[in-house]
């Protein structure tokens, strides 16, 4: 407190000293009975100081105190202002103001506290309901985006479900979680007027809020029953048309799998693998190798050296033949295969990684 009170009478002192420059002729302070008032308040002024302030070491004597208040006001302790990082520049007056450097690390940690601060979450949205007509029955086909809020999100994820998937999921996942299901509201079946907008509106909102309050509950999220609902159908899908060939629209519904998996954080590396694996090999066919060579690493680092894992001697070879033919290093790749081949283990006489793939029984 002591140090306040001194830099106070310190700023007084200087306040006199200019205005005795500024008059150009001496008055008594019986002419100016401010001067006296501002002398008589000086003491005032710095006990207020020190009633709202405190620093650490309140053991220290008065007279202590006063010198090392004068200390600090001398030019060593404005200096020690620049090794706290803060510049500060002389206006024309003599006075030190902070300069702008001061304001940006200020917006700066402003900007990264408000980053922080930003929750990232799923949400479950529905976009469309369409009927649909088959060969044997009518049905209401939701569509639904899977986002995540609090970031910028561009990469498409969406499923189409009809009422009976939802229906089959609620089955098993009380069959799986009777307690954490005990209090999860399921839309009932309707017998009459299904199709009418007002049924199917009410039937979209009540399944965002099926889907957002099953994902809430911790077991439920992470559970294979839940995750499968969602990206093991266009596994299969995808794994349909690689095999027929069909190579766009496997690459489509496969993508579409993967940002599913990313998004509800899935931790079957298994199904991660495949579609990875199954991703580069599109691209390859469709002779985008920049793309193939990408996903073919991300799916050696999925598979994290699991010297006996099948796809492991297939992507090494896949991932040693694209970095070649985009001039990307692939000794990395070569000095894991000789390593594998010394093990013992035939490299050279195995199935590629399509037929792997295709011949790969997912379940």
């Amino acid at each position: 407190m002591s140090v306040v009170s001194g830099m106070a009478s310190k700023i007084i002192r200087k306040l006199r000293t200019t205005v005795r420059k500024v008059n150009t002729t001496e008055e008594s302070v019986e002419d100016f009975p401010e001067r006296s008032e501002l002398d008589d308040d000086t003491e005032g002024f710095s006990a207020r100081l020190s009633g709202t302030l405190s620093f650490g070491d309140a053991g220290l004597a008065d007279e202590d105190c006063c010198e090392t208040a004068a200390m600090n006001s001398g030019p060593e302790f404005l200096q020690s202002f620049e090794s706290d990082g803060i510049d500060y520049t002389e206006s024309p007056l003599g006075e030190l103001k902070p300069s702008n450097m001061l304001t940006t690390q200020l917006q700066e940690s402003w900007n990264k506290s408000r980053r922080n601060l930003i929750v990232e979450k799923l949400v479950f949205e529905v976009t469309s309901a369409n009927v649909v007509h088959d060969s044997s029955s009518k049905y209401v086909a939701y569509t639904i985006h899977v986002i995540k809020s609090g970031s910028f999100d561009d990469n498409k994820a969406l499923i189409i479900r009809r009422y009976t998937d939802f229906a089959k999921l609620n089955v098993e996942l009380h069959k799986h979680f009777k307690e954490e299901m005990g209090n999860v509201v399921f839309p009932k079946k309707i017998i009459r007027r299904n199709f009418t907008h007002e049924t199917i509106a009410k039937r979209s909102r009540a399944f965002e809020q099926y889907l957002q309050h099953i994902h809430s509950i911790a077991d439920i999220c992470k559970s294979k029953v839940f995750l499968e609902f969602f990206y093991l159908r266009d596994l299969k899908a995808g794994q349909g048309l690689l095999r027929g060939g069909m190579c766009e629209d496997a690459l489509e519904t496969l993508v579409n799998a993967f940002h599913l998996q990313q998004k509800l954080c899935s931790l079957d590396t298994e199904h991660l693998l495949f579609t990875q694996a199954s991703i580069s090999v599109c691209y390859q066919e469709l002779d985008r190798l920049d793309e193939a060579q990408t996903y073919c690493e991300q799916a050696l680092q999925t598979i994290n050296n699991q010297e006996n894992h099948p796809l492991l001697v297939p992507l090494l070879h896949s991932n040693i033949r694209l970095s070649w033919k985009i001039a990307k290093d692939k000794r990395e790749s070569e000095a894991k295969l000789q390593q594998i081949q010394e093990a013992g283990i035939d490299v050279l006489n195995q199935p590629s990684l399509k037929e792997h793939l295709i011949k790969d029984f997912l379940e």
